[in-house]
């Protein structure tokens, strides 16, 4: 775009929404923007940025006719503002066509991509690279996260250097654009984390999820390259035509970034790396689970082979400070230790459930499951789930999150779920909302509990309304 204008985010305050808003106005536009409901942390950063969020949608809110209107990839037909920009022709594009075009032309876009584990990988990568632009300020990143990075205290930066680092969103654009939202990035260089099926709403199986991702390598040039994990064979399937040179990374003997060593206790987490079979680095990460790790080394094997020095990579991952709601200590009360993780797939509350175990070893571990992903509220995945919560000693599961928009006989049942943990051995029960989750579990709880909170989305205030239940009971 030539000029300041005025730009306007219909659903302002999704995660990347609210992340391009502050991007913009950093640029300089005008920005405004709405939305149904803003909860934190992206309604706590776009008020920290002054951007007010118009609430609920209404066609009131287009009075003032932007120059340019982002339509968020959550909004679709029959949203009144979306209407009136289409009754008046008003200029409307996409969050990832819009940042392709504002923010990446000319520069060196780096893109995390993958079913689980962006987010984390590619807040460590800003803070590898912030680390070494100590050293040489050529490495200072612009990124796009789809979290609050704890090192930044945001979710974007926008510099004039070249690297730019990308949360590559496989999830679809926007009403006009149902492909990929990365197929926008144009990576010069990647990492591919892993490919699983996810986002039933949108994609009809597995082989759909992979032809996404297979289009994703596509895009990547002869010069760049790829770091991809190793553990997967649906990752290798994805990779096996790339023209980029392919390094593989995770646990595998020969892959060219190979975790050896791994050790984890309440300081964190601990391996040896090696770089195609030669001694690479000894890193240590704050941060518990083994998942993690091998975020960090996907992370450190992008860097190393963009030219960040080892020693900036080992400094950066030492002092790492996590991402807003991927297992964030929210409360301590009375020697019970209330945990968020933002959930959406069964895969991730394993390994967030085996971080935890190791991590709070011979403490009894509660989870809180909400099903909310699109996701997580139908029952492709009921068996995978019931697997994945057998890790907790007890289980509590809310109502499925709006389940009156699933078909029913696409609907996760809750009590089915709970039932096949009980009949596993694992105590569980189904409570309809964050309320009745309080008022019956907050009583049952004793000093020494870590209770794990997973969803993501804002799940009644669970996070403050728990934590002040036992302030309460300890009296």
């Amino acid at each position: 775009m030539t000029g300041k204008k005025h730009i306007h985010l219909i659903g302002i305050c999704g995660t990347a929404m609210a992340s391009l808003a502050g991007m913009l106005q950093a640029q300089g536009h005008t920005v405004t923007g709405s939305d149904a409901a803003a909860y934190p942390p992206m309604s706590d950063q776009l008020a920290a940025m002054g951007i007010a969020v118009m609430q609920p949608y209404a066609e009131r809110n287009l009075d003032v006719t932007p120059d340019l209107v982002v339509v968020g990839n959550a909004i679709s037909r029959g949203n009144v503002e979306l209407e009136r920009v289409l009754d008046e022709r008003i200029p409307f594009s996409s969050m990832a066509a819009l940042l392709h075009d504002e923010f990446l032309v000319g520069r060196e876009s780096l893109v995390v991509a993958g079913t689980h584990g962006k987010t984390t990988t590619t807040s460590m990568l800003a803070w590898i690279y912030e680390t070494a632009a100590k050293y040489d300020a050529k490495f200072a990143p612009s990124f796009l996260i789809g979290g609050v990075a704890e090192n930044f205290g945001a979710s974007f930066m926008v510099r004039a250097t070249r690297p730019f680092l990308l949360e590559g969103d496989e999830y679809d654009t926007a009403f006009f654009d149902k492909g990929p939202k990365f197929l926008h990035y144009f990576p010069d260089a990647a990492i591919l984390t892993h490919v699983e099926f996810d986002h039933a709403d949108i994609y009809d199986d597995l082989n759909a999820v992979k032809t996404a991702f297979k289009r994703f390598v596509n895009l990547i040039p002869r010069r760049g390259r790829l770091v991809a994990y190793d553990g997967n064979v649906n990752v290798t399937e994805c990779v096996a035509k790339a023209f980029c040179a392919v390094e593989r990374y995770g646990l595998a003997p020969g892959s060219y970034w190979r975790v050896t060593g791994l050790t984890a206790d309440e300081g964190g987490t601990r391996w040896t790396l090696e770089r195609d079979g030669e001694f690479f680095a000894e890193l240590k990460l704050p941060m518990p689970g083994e998942h993690n790790a091998l975020n960090a080394t996907a992370a450190a094997g992008l860097a190393a082979g963009q030219g960040v020095a080892v020693e900036a990579i080992k400094e950066a991952l030492a002092t790492f400070r996590s991402v807003k709601r991927r297992l964030e200590v929210r409360a301590e009360v009375n020697g019970i230790t209330v945990i968020e993780d933002f959930a959406h797939h069964p895969t991730a509350i394993r390994e967030t459930l085996r971080a935890l175990k190791a991590s709070y070893a011979g403490r009894r571990l509660v989870a809180i499951l909400e099903p909310r992903s699109n996701t997580l509220r139908r029952n492709v995945f009921e068996e995978a789930l019931v697997d994945s919560l057998l890790i907790a000693d007890q289980v509590v599961i809310a109502g499925v999150f709006k389940s009156e928009s699933i078909p029913e006989h696409e609907r996760l049942e809750p009590e089915a779920v709970a039932a096949g943990l009980r009949v596993r051995g694992t105590p569980a029960q189904v409570l309809a909302d964050a309320g009745a989750i309080v008022k019956v579990l907050a009583p049952e709880l004793k000093s020494g509990d870590v209770v794990a909170i997973l969803s993501n989305g804002g799940f009644g205030d669970i996070y403050t309304l728990l934590p002040a239940e036992l302030e309460r009971l300890a009296g």
